[in-house]
């Protein structure tokens, strides 16, 4: 039956005219074939490649407990295989809108957490300086070295972040979006601050202590509240098994935005910061590194793990030169991770994060925490 236009519903319309012809969808599924079985066999290859890496891992960590030498052979010395067949081709067929993603929280979300859960409000500075020099003195009296502060801050904020800056965000590019929870100086995510809570806050809580005694009146309240506030924060992250992962499903909760909150304090955040640093070069010199870590060292460990980091601190210069950078990773945050896949070598990815470090220390904020020491 021929059928007027002008009598169907808009939405059969838009419908007919949205439906692809028999060859598009065949020509669309003939193209999804080829992809499949191309990625199946790449995916097939792979998993075998990342496999090797995590038995690797498993055998140099061995070799490490029984105090054995690591040498070349304790790594997988060939490249990742890259996929290089057809690309996932595109549906001619209208497909269903997915939910957008749940966007990540940022700082007025960490700020009502602490209201909501603690009746708390950091107590922010007055101006940046006066937070660079917070954080020069604790972290010089705390044991970090100026240049591993400086050059940390430099890499991990680009040598101009402030310490409320979070990770994406940018008041010079309206419009922009949180790309995780990292916050300050050395970028932490929700869960670091979870951690280090857990981990440290007894240091914590008796350094403030220390500070009220000094104190009398208004700021002595101030103080004696923070305290309060800092020891059912920390008796809080103290609520689960001392794990990565049971710190990350409390810092995925409105108490855990509270507690990250703290970085922001004109007290706490510099701790928070130092410590974040700290707990890697307690852990080599632990584990008998006693050589003063670099920066671009110290940035490894903190960006890839104590465990990890030091497998890569600990290589010889001639082992750098040769081993992927891929022997570091699971298979999911390498192939995220564009930098260690260009720069795909130990010896490599350390130069480039020299490189970058001495560039963002010629920038005004890297200057000014340079001041501060």
């Amino acid at each position: 039956m021929a059928i007027d236009a002008g009598t169907i519903p808009p939405s059969t319309a838009d419908a007919l005219a949205q439906a692809a012809s028999p060859q598009a969808i065949a020509e669309y599924r003939r193209k999804l074939k080829e992809y499949q079985e191309a990625r199946a066999a790449f995916d097939e290859e792979a998993g075998a490649y990342w496999a090797a890496i995590s038995e690797k891992r498993k055998g140099r960590n061995a070799k490490r407990r029984e105090r054995q030498p690591i040498t070349l052979a304790d790594y997988v010395l060939t490249q990742p295989p890259v996929y290089t067949g057809p690309k996932r081709p595109v549906s001619p067929e209208p497909e269903e809108e997915k939910p957008p993603r749940k966007p990540l929280p940022v700082v007025a979300d960490f700020l009502k957490a602490a209201a909501d859960h603690f009746q708390f409000v950091p107590q922010r500075p007055s101006s940046e300086v006066e937070f660079k020099r917070a954080y020069a003195r604790y972290a010089q009296a705390a044991g970090l070295t100026r240049e591993q502060a400086i050059r940390v801050y430099s890499f991990e904020t680009g040598g101009n972040g402030n310490y409320d800056m979070q990770s994406g965000l940018s008041a010079s590019r309206p419009g922009s979006r949180a790309i995780s929870t990292a916050i300050g100086y050395n970028q932490l995510l929700t869960t670091n601050s979870v951690e280090l809570l857990a981990e440290q806050g007894h240091e914590f809580i008796k350094e403030l202590t220390a500070r009220a005694a000094t104190l009398s009146g208004a700021p002595r309240r101030a103080m004696d509240h923070k305290l309060a506030v800092l020891k059912k924060m920390v008796a809080f992250t103290r609520t689960v098994p001392d794990t990565w992962s049971e710190h990350e499903k409390l810092a995925n909760t409105p108490q855990g935005w509270a507690v990250h909150a703290m970085v922001l304090d004109i007290d706490v955040g510099p701790m928070l910061q130092t410590h974040k640093l700290l707990t890697s070069v307690h852990f080599a010199r632990a584990k008998g590194y006693n050589r003063p870590l670099t920066a671009a060292e110290l940035e490894m460990m903190n960006l890839t793990g104590d465990g990890t980091g030091l497998d890569m601190v600990t290589m010889p210069q001639a082992m750098r030169e040769q081993v992927p950078t891929s022997n570091f990773f699971q298979r999911g945050g390498y192939e995220r991770n564009p930098v260690a896949i260009r720069h795909n070598t130990v010896a490599k990815l350390l130069a480039v994060t020299d490189e970058r470090m001495d560039f963002n220390s010629s920038k005004p904020g890297a200057k000014e925490l340079a001041a501060a020491f």
